[in-house]
């Protein structure tokens, strides 16, 4: 699997005053060049763009953006102003991509905006995406929908795109605690009180917990794939478990955690906002905040975690001041959870459960969390329509260290004929000179090296790739003698920056092809400097 290309923007307010700056700058990028730093304010042209978005699409009185006082409107609303709009469609469809439009302006501007490109062409070079991920560090634009941003009119959201995958992020996280890759997916569905909890001691409460059993097993057949909806049967490639608790305890949940080993947790129930991360509502009078949530899954190595509630992605506010990381994927990203997925605002049961069926068939096939959730958006502006808010409804927000993979790579063995075997004779091994006990045998036909921990033989070093290189066997020619083995073993490179391999002549940059492999060859994969390791037949 090609590693990503990396790129990653911060944005801080730099000026309290009538008219806001901000710092734009790149924290992180593939080529020396793109770190650069660009100032931008805050336009009153963004604000009244946003007052009109907010009127009409969403349902919670979000705080204000910084405010610009200005007697603005944007032309295309006065433009639209008396006219016969009652299908609503024109009008929202215009809003929507001018919005976006705005707001990739005011971001990709300057130098930022030749980073960026240089980052594209050095991924589209490379055959890779690129990931691009955004560091809001003022709570006041956090509740603006970034995943809308288009270059231009006509052109795909960026959220939508194949080739960039989109993601937020946040500063000051605690380390990741497990980042290994799994074989099968083990989710924990929670389904919690409903959207309006209810306090009426007289209330069926029989009746209630019956509809969200029901709930709870439409929810995990499309989890495991049982109803598709028209979308196309999923691979059985990977297992899938999905275990359930309607309305549990807070002692049922962390046994749940505790004893099952899951890298998903998903919680469908009500939430609101609150300063430590919001208030999930297990039972009408049992809540768990933010950090309390953290603190199970993290403990628990919860890598994904999918909120099905309403405003799990916006920060909390007190008046007109937001709050600062007070959103429950940020404080759940900040205590170290790897992928938090949650709503920007309110969504309707039917939008969420299209999304969630998409999502996580999209996990199934073995996508990175950011190329799933990028699917699932598609899927639901297909659904919904480009002119309404459901596809720009799921947040996704990913650990800075956290690359997105769930999931380990196929296994596929060399392909051979019937009756051909490479475990007859001598075994291949790799071995490291400088401590001969280290030694990782080819025992079934392909050794893979690289840096990610589901490789055959596993290399820190930071100048290996996740995937780096294979080693493999060939049925030789059968008029090769007996005890030689010229052409039965080889190396393919599949890295960035290249395996060096010791040859009569000297060193030999490797760099994607394949080259025969001979005993005693000493190899260091990525650079010169790499731990020296050679290549031997034993027995």
């Amino acid at each position: 699997m090609p590693e990503p290309i990396r790129l990653r923007i911060a944005i801080e307010r730099l000026s309290s005053s009538a008219t806001p700056h901000y710092a734009i700058w790149v924290v992180k990028a593939p080529h020396p060049g793109g770190y650069v730093h660009h100032d931008r304010p805050w336009t009153d042209e963004l604000n009244q763009l946003w007052q009109s978005w907010l009127q009409l699409f969403s349902l919670r009185g979000l705080p204000q953006v910084p405010h610009v006082p200005s007697a603005y409107i944007p032309q295309f609303v006065t433009a639209d102003l008396g006219k016969d709009t009652s299908s609503g469609r024109g009008y929202t469809g215009r809003l929507m991509q001018t919005l976006g439009v705005k707001l990739w302006q005011w971001l990709f501007d300057g130098a930022i905006k030749s980073s960026l490109d240089q980052s594209l062409g050095i991924a589209m070079g490379q055959g890779n995406p690129l990931c691009l991920c955004l560091d809001i560090r003022d709570p006041a634009l956090i509740s603006l929908p970034w995943e809308i941003m288009q270059s231009q009119p006509g052109r795909q959201a960026m959220s939508l795109s194949e080739h960039i995958r989109f993601s937020r992020t946040t500063s000051d996280v605690d380390p990741l605690a497990d980042i290994s890759l799994n074989e099968s997916l083990k989710i924990l569905l929670v389904l919690g009180e409903p959207d309006v909890p209810s306090n009426d001691p007289n209330a069926d409460r029989a009746s209630e917990t019956l509809q969200l059993e029901n709930e709870a097993n439409t929810l995990r057949r499309i989890l495991l794939g049982e109803v598709t909806s028209g979308l196309s049967k999923r691979p059985t490639a990977v297992s899938c478990q999905v275990d359930v608790l309607v309305r549990p305890r807070a002692a049922d949940l962390i046994k749940a955690l505790e004893n099952g080993q899951y890298n998903v947790f998903f919680y469908a129930g009500h939430g609101v906002p609150a300063p430590d991360g919001g208030l999930i509502f297990l039972q009408a009078q049992s809540t768990l905040n933010g950090t309390e949530l953290a603190q199970l899954l993290t403990h628990n190595r919860v890598k994904l975690a999918v909120f099905n509630t309403c405003w799990g992605a916006q920060p909390d506010q007190q008046g007109q001041r937001t709050i600062s990381r007070s959103s429950l994927a940020e404080v759940l990203l900040h205590h170290g959870v790897p992928a938090v997925i949650a709503m920007r605002d309110s969504i309707a049961d039917e939008e969420a459960l299209s999304f969630i069926q998409s999502f996580s068939q999209s996990l199934v096939e073995r996508h990175p969390v950011d190329r799933a959730v990028a699917i699932a958006r598609q899927q639901l502006l297909t659904l919904y329509k480009f002119n309404q808010p459901a596809w720009t409804l799921p947040v996704l927000y990913l650990h800075p260290n956290f690359d997105g993979q769930l999931l380990s790579e196929q296994t596929i063995d060399i392909t051979r004929l019937p009756g051909e075997s490479c475990t007859s004779g001598p075994v291949a091994a790799i071995r490291v000179v400088d401590d001969p006990h280290l030694v990782w045998y080819l025992y079934s036909g392909v050794l893979r090296v690289g840096r990610r921990p589901e490789n055959d033989v596993v290399i820190p070093e930071p100048w290996v790739s996740g995937s780096h290189a294979e080693i493999f066997c060939r049925q030789p020619n059968k008029n090769v003698a007996i005890g030689q083995v010229d052409g039965c073993y080889y190396l393919r490179d599949d890295s960035r920056f290249g395996t060096f391999c010791q040859k009569a002549e000297g060193w030999q940059h490797v760099h994607r092809q394949e080259i025969i492999l001979k005993p005693g060859t000493q190899i260091r994969f990525g650079s010169p400097q790499g731990r020296l390791m050679e290549f031997v037949l034993e027995g």
